[in-house]
């Protein structure tokens, strides 16, 4: 059974592969100083709860956009699950993407493994747009490689800078508003946040195409990616688990490698 864990600066997700789909998943906040020992002691109940052993585990792949919290991640699946974890970027994992970027080694794991997901599931040209801590665009070309993006402040990174900068305006949850033209301070907020960010989307979108000469398929992720797209149609997949499929892809490619 393999072990994949994709760590962001929110959130990291845990997630077992039995070979053919994924059984389960779970989430944590993101916490650099979180030790291997508190993430097993946290692992073992949920593990325990579906009836899987951590003896079961025998693989393991790490895509990690925070290098802090990398040593422990890695030493919770060498601690319980008896097998090295590979770290995409760290150890040169397989993953087969042409990368066309002037600095290549720039390029976060977490991107490298959502193009390669659209390798592996999806036709292209296509954009993966990955509502996260940040708005990330990246754009895979008609050849199958990554050949750049867009990085944006994320939707609830705004929202902080917004309520911490203006002492007036008050701490909000984003929501999708009936009007672009607020009645209110908090109507007008969320209609600022959500419609902003859905024409910053459709906006990209179209410099993005115009520049590649060609129509992308457009793929949604992250957990704002299904209400974003709630008020735009330009989004034609949302795949909440791309990041989780591109690691299983790279996985998939270690063992072919290993096997040639």
């Amino acid at each position: 059974m393999l072990m994949v864990i994709d760590a962001g600066n929110t959130n990291v997700v845990f997630a077992l592969y039995d070979g053919t789909k994924v059984l389960h998943s779970w989430r944590c906040k993101t916490d650099a100083a979180r030790t291997a020992d508190e993430y097993a002691a946290w692992l073992y109940p949920l593990f325990q709860s579906v009836g899987i052993s951590f003896s079961q585990v025998t693989d393991s792949i790490i895509s990690s956009v925070v290098p802090d919290a990398n040593f422990n991640l890695r030493r919770v699946c060498e601690k319980n699950f008896a097998c090295r974890a590979v770290m995409v970027k760290d150890d040169n994992a397989p993953h087969g993407l042409t990368i066309k970027l002037n600095k290549p080694e720039e390029l976060g794991a977490d991107r490298i493994v959502n193009a390669v997901a659209v390798k592996a599931y999806y036709s292209y040209p296509a954009v993966v747009i990955d509502f996260g801590t940040a708005t990330t665009f990246d754009v895979v070309d008609a050849e199958g490689a990554h050949c750049g993006g867009v990085i944006a402040p994320g939707v609830n990174l705004s929202m902080s800078a917004l309520h911490q900068a203006a002492a007036k305006l008050p701490k909000i949850g984003i929501a999708k508003t009936d009007q672009v033209i607020g009645r209110d301070t908090v109507t007008a907020m969320q209609s600022g946040v959500y419609w902003g960010y859905v024409s910053m989307v459709e906006g990209m979108v179209s410099r993005i195409s115009k520049e590649m000469g060609a129509k992308p398929l457009i793929i949604g992720t992250g957990g704002l990616a299904s209400l974003i797209a709630q008020g735009t149609g330009i989004i034609e997949k949302i795949d909440e688990d791309l990041t989780l499929k591109g690691l299983i892809a790279i996985h998939k490619n270690m063992k072919k490698a290993k096997a040639a």
